[in-house]
């Protein structure tokens, strides 16, 4: 949300909206600030902290409307439209905001108590000290948080790749061989999609944000949405990784549905709706299939991009919500809306039509279905190993202050990892304390790497084999990972919060359905 390089506290930021000092800030209810939640009126909360940065235990109201055509970050900020931005706020900003540029935005408070029931804490030091050890590392070695030389001539090749391999696809004679071209069609473009739209949308492809916005368009290219995207991953999965509402899933299970603003925004959609058939969280209820599942899955894996493109995009434009998470933040503009349309024609033409031309209908659909089955495929080994894998935690939340994130065996992973450096330590009272709420420490315990440290599987998954980094930095651009794991690693170390990683994808891929099959045996937390 913010650039490279910050402007000092006291910066002349122009066209910002001064309040006056001496003004009472209106109280607002958390209603009201939902009902300001399009591109045309945004206001969002984040925690408050004083001139100091500690955190005040309350939230501002901050009005972001005029403000997002100057944010260095460009339109991505309203996404925090209509809600509590304070996951998007901290982790978008390694370096942190001007505490003068939210008092210049700042129009309101939120009513007391607005946000008491939130799964996180942000008390501890243990982010802010890994922000500031890693923004240093990236300076020490001079590189750019955003953009790299790597991620651009990357993205030339895989591009180049796409369109030629779609080209082939066309043209080749022999089916066979358009069959092979369909194949490395869906490989392009599922390595488009987490190494140049993933970085694009999260703002961190480029220090440009028309760049960035380019780069999150080829997701679009490819027949997906971009938008789609951004409400499922940057407003669900990423802030609320692997963290349920417990009231959420009873309603579910009873056919009963509430109002938007009724439900509660933490909670991850990625473990209750990619898959369907598939038991990936214990809160979930068991069915007797699911004790197969880790048999179908690597078959259902394939299908995953197919039923986006031709099913959760449309439902959600129609619907203008994506479950609990409001689509009007995108869906408000009439331009998305227009883009959105328009793009989802134009790509089922090169990517259907043409096909269907050159090969016939049975032919042209087999082929545009085989590479979405090979793009599905692939996308889904690299994603779900990260979370959905043995040693992961849950977190689920009943309403109240919820209790902290455990495995499927009910274990807590963080109380292991804290008795092991008290083991060790000389001076026990020097050991930071870390609540099992922190908002950074549960993101290392429900995420998992594999392959930690290679440059080379770093650069094939987009940076999704460095999740726990990915989750922690989503605006650093993902060639940086492999620079900064060390960092993070010795910093959980020092502060007991837990860092899991895998040697290889392959054995990451094997946990994950072991993982699966234990699931499905009804285990529930």
């Amino acid at each position: 949300m913010c650039k490279n390089n910050l402007p000092p506290a006291d910066a002349d930021l122009k066209g910002a909206a001064a309040a006056s000092p001496t003004a009472v800030l209106k109280t607002i209810s958390k209603s009201e600030l939902a009902s300001h939640n399009s591109p045309h009126s945004a206001w969002c909360a984040v925690h408050s902290t004083d001139s100091a940065g500690k955190y005040t235990g309350e939230h501002a109201v901050l009005d972001i409307t005029s403000f997002a055509s100057r944010h260095p970050g460009g339109d991505l900020i309203l996404l925090a439209a209509g809600k509590d931005a304070s996951v998007l706020f901290e982790t978008y900003h390694p370096r942190g905001v001007p505490h003068s540029l939210v008092k210049k935005l700042q129009i309101g408070v939120m009513e007391k108590g607005a946000y008491d029931s939130s799964f996180y804490s942000w008390d501890s030091a243990f982010y802010k000290d890994l922000k500031k050890r890693v923004v240093q590392r990236i300076q020490e070695k001079g590189l750019q948080r955003r953009g790299s030389y790597e991620i651009y001539i990357k993205a030339l090749f895989l591009l180049a790749g796409f369109w030629y391999s779609l080209y082939h696809m066309y043209t080749q004679t022999n089916y066979m061989n358009a069959c092979i071209a369909s194949i490395s069609m869906g490989i392009f473009a599922a390595m488009i999609g987490v190494n140049i739209q993933h970085d694009g949308n999260h703002g961190a492809f480029s220090n440009t944000k028309f760049i960035n916005k380019f780069a999150g368009w080829t997701f679009d290219m490819i027949g997906g949405s971009a938008f789609t995207w951004e409400l499922q991953h940057m407003l669900g999965h990423h802030p609320y990784t692997n963290v349920l509402d417990e009231a959420e899933e009873k309603r579910k299970e009873d056919n009963v549905d509430c109002k938007l603003e009724e439900k509660d925004q933490e909670s991850d959609p990625d473990v209750f709706s990619s898959f369907p058939l598939m038991r990936m969280h214990p809160l979930h209820e068991v069915s007797w299939f699911h004790k197969y599942q880790h048999i179908y899955a690597p078959f259902l894996f394939a299908l995953m991009t197919l039923a986006k493109v031709f099913q959760q995009d449309f439902e959600i434009i129609l619907s203008g919500r994506l479950y609990h998470i409001d689509a009007t933040v995108r869906y408000g503009s009439v331009w998305n809306v227009w883009r959105f349309w328009s793009m989802k024609v134009i790509t089922m033409f090169y990517m259907i039509g043409l096909p269907v031309y050159f090969h016939g209908a049975a032919k042209g659909v087999g082929l545009f279905v085989l590479g979405h089955l090979t793009a599905g495929e692939l996308l889904a080994t690299m994603f779900i190993v990260n979370h959905v894998i043995e040693g992961v935690s849950y977190g689920q939340k009943d309403g109240a202050k919820s209790s902290k994130p455990a495995t499927i065996l009910g274990d807590t992973p963080m109380e292991k990892t804290r008795e092991q450096v008290m083991n060790v330590a000389t001076d026990k009272s020097k050991i930071p304390s870390v609540p099992f709420d922190d908002w950074a420490a549960v993101q290392c315990q429900t995420s998992v790497n594999w392959a930690p440290g290679s440059w080379f599987w770093n650069h094939f998954s987009g940076g999704l084999s460095h999740q726990i980094e990915h989750h922690l930095f989503p605006s650093i651009c993902h060639t940086n990972y492999c620079h900064i794991q060390d960092v993070v690693q010795k910093t959980c170390e020092e502060y007991g919060v837990p860092y899991q990683s895998e040697k290889s994808l392959l054995v990451a891929y094997g946990k994950m359905l072991s993982h699966l099959k234990f699931l499905g045996r009804g285990k529930q937390l």
